[in-house]
């Protein structure tokens, strides 16, 4: 006779009425409409590390230091933050962040959606799988190798270079320049804005796209009041995101830069490592963490959270 005629179950089955009794005495049933903030657990420890980090940084960053031994001074100053302000080339260390920010997600923004509209409409199975293949290999590559990959064919011996003056033509100047860095740092952020733009874009059904067109739209018209704002919580997600990293980003401008065009985090680490001045190093982070956090709120106050919300709400 089968388990079930004779009364008994499973031991896997025991096992896992074992385990929900426990839970309803741990989690009871009038519980369960808080279930969605145990989703919001593993990120709390992560957070509190985040936020004891930027404390001890705020802490450090009140502190002068002393030059005769190298420490930190134990009276509260706000020296760091003053030498922020007077040294022209920490504002022009800023201003070269902010732009590069700037430039890098809107050329990303402009260059992704094309792609992932590709992506997501062409009836080719085949070409879907090429573009997502070219999407996801980049993932696989380090920062520093890609950025040193563009050494490779930017440099003055470089294939660009080599080929330029095997026609006779004067050697270029192609690398350790800013447009050095904003190149290398568009190639290494635009798979984050396809990643982020192509659910936004494949939720759009095409047959919105074909009404748009029967009442009259031709495809630019619809493309442009139809597809993009209906995309807009795609477009404010990677905006954020490729603006985020690039604002702090260190390896491309140091490499692809050449010290000519660092960014905040490249002083930030020249102040920690190169003149051991940990105070002006943590006000360097802290300033950089404000500047960031404000121009995301001010993105959030002008597209309205509701945008990167599933019910498509408003603000």
């Amino acid at each position: 006779m089968s388990k079930a005629f004779t009364g008994t179950r499973p031991l896997a089955w025991r096992l896992a009425q074992r385990a929900d009794q426990l839970v309803s005495v741990v989690w009871p049933r009038g519980m369960h409409g808080m279930n969605g903030y145990l989703f919001l657990l593993p990120a709390v420890p992560l957070a509190m590390v985040l936020v004891v980090g930027l404390g001890y940084m705020l802490e450090y960053s009140l502190h002068e230091l002393d030059l005769a031994t190298y420490r930190l001074k134990e009276a509260y100053s706000l020296v760091n933050y003053q030498a922020f302000f007077e040294r022209p080339a920490y504002l022009r260390v800023l201003w070269r962040s902010l732009l590069a920010a700037a430039l890098v997600t809107g050329i990303c923004l402009v260059l992704a959606f094309p792609y992932v509209y590709v992506m997501v409409r062409t009836p080719s199975a085949a070409t879907r799988k090429f573009l997502l293949v070219a999407l996801f290999l980049p993932f696989f590559i380090g920062q520093v190798v890609r950025a040193y990959g563009w050494l490779i064919i930017l440099g003055k011996e470089g294939l660009l270079n080599s080929l330029v003056t095997g026609i006779g033509l004067p050697q270029l100047d192609l690398i350790y320049n800013y447009p050095a860095v904003i190149l290398g740092l568009v190639q290494y952020m635009l798979p984050f804005a396809v990643l982020l733009l192509t659910p936004a874009v494949a939720a759009i059904g095409e047959d919105m796209e074909l009404a748009s067109e029967s009442l009259g739209a031709n495809w630019i018209q619809t493309f442009r009041h139809v597809v993009i704002p209906m995309a807009t919580p795609g477009i404010v997600g990677a905006g954020i995101v490729v603006f985020t990293l690039t604002l702090t980003d260190f390896a491309m401008p140091e490499i692809l830069g050449g010290g000519t065009s660092d960014f905040i985090a490249n002083a930030v680490y020249d102040s920690y490592f190169q003149i051991s001045n940990i105070g002006l190093g943590a006000a360097l982070a802290i300033v950089l963490t404000v500047v960031g956090s404000a121009l995301v709120a001010f993105l959030f106050m002008l597209a309205g959270t509701g945008t990167l919300a599933i019910t498509g709400e408003g603000k």
